[in-house]
């Protein structure tokens, strides 16, 4: 990853944490509707920050135009797959395929997969309101987390090692998302409330009860659970199927130069042979 993506993966984290945790530090009025008035200005300005990503990624050589294609048809198919679970359980269909292809293709692809896969399956299911941006940082977050995993870890290892990751950040994506409505739908008068007079640690003890309370053996196990099955079962035979996509759509490979083994200077005082042409090497 070039130091411009990180920069740019950096601001656009910090940007996000500030968008669920502002609550926090400048309590808001009780009688204010979770994010109904800066919704819309919220995601006006994540898709600049996802702009931003694939041209940085674009212009450091992180993505050449055969990785943007395939960075459409995958946020089209993640888009598909949606559907096929959402709103039943917990189960999402959608978190599996995006963290095999951040681990085969990098933290900034993974990054704007998430993104885009969200903000197009939210068309196609009608989920557009003002959870909508939150969710997409959310979910660009688990494919910048899955580019980012440790690179040497390979064969059963890895599987292993994604199917933890993807029950990580199941748990991880709920517990988050719930704070874009918990300072303004708990209720003032709860135990669970958000209390605006109370320290940050307070609240934050307050909200991690809340969490366990009301999602995390529900919609947040049903997700773990989704993606642990989907990495183990298809992890090995989908990572192999994007490993040699990416080998093939690999065109701006460098290429180098070498003489001709028998291109050598003159021995025993017979002259050389006839100089030949230069042999072109393709490396991947």
């Amino acid at each position: 990853m070039s130091t411009r993506t990180a920069v740019v993966l950096t601001l656009a984290s910090l940007a996000g944490l500030t968008m669920f945790f502002w609550p926090l530090f400048a309590p808001p009025q009780p009688e204010a509707n979770a994010h109904s008035a800066d919704a819309p200005l919220l995601f006006i300005l994540a898709m600049p920050v996802v702009l931003a990503v694939v041209l940085a990624e674009l212009s450091s050589g992180g993505i050449d135009t055969k990785a943007l294609a395939m960075l459409g048809v995958l946020a089209a198919v993640n888009a598909g797959l949606r559907p096929l679970g959402a709103g039943t359980a917990g189960i999402e269909t959608v978190f599996f395929l995006l963290i095999l292809a951040g681990r085969v293709f990098g933290p900034g692809f993974g990054f704007a997969l998430g993104a885009i896969s969200l903000f197009a399956s939210a068309l196609l299911t009608a989920g557009v309101g003002p959870w909508l941006p939150f969710q997409i940082v959310c979910s660009a977050w688990i494919g910048l987390g899955a580019g980012l995993l440790p690179r040497r870890v390979s064969g059963r290892w890895e599987i292993a090692m994604l199917a933890a990751y993807g029950v990580v950040a199941a748990y991880t994506f709920g517990f988050i998302m719930n704070m874009w409505f918990w300072p303004f739908t708990a209720g003032p008068d709860t135990q669970l409330s958000f209390d605006p007079d109370a320290s940050v640690p307070e609240n934050l003890h307050t909200f991690l009860i809340f969490t366990l309370a009301s999602s995390t053996f529900g919609w947040d196990t049903g997700r773990a659970v989704t993606n642990l099955i989907a990495i183990v079962l298809t992890g090995r035979a989908v990572l192999a199927t994007l490993r040699r996509a990416n080998r093939r759509a690999a065109f701006e490979a460098p290429v180098t130069f070498t003489r001709s083994s028998s291109d050598r200077a003159p021995v025993d005082g017979k002259p050389a042979r006839p100089r030949r042409p230069f042999v072109k090497e393709f490396t991947s």
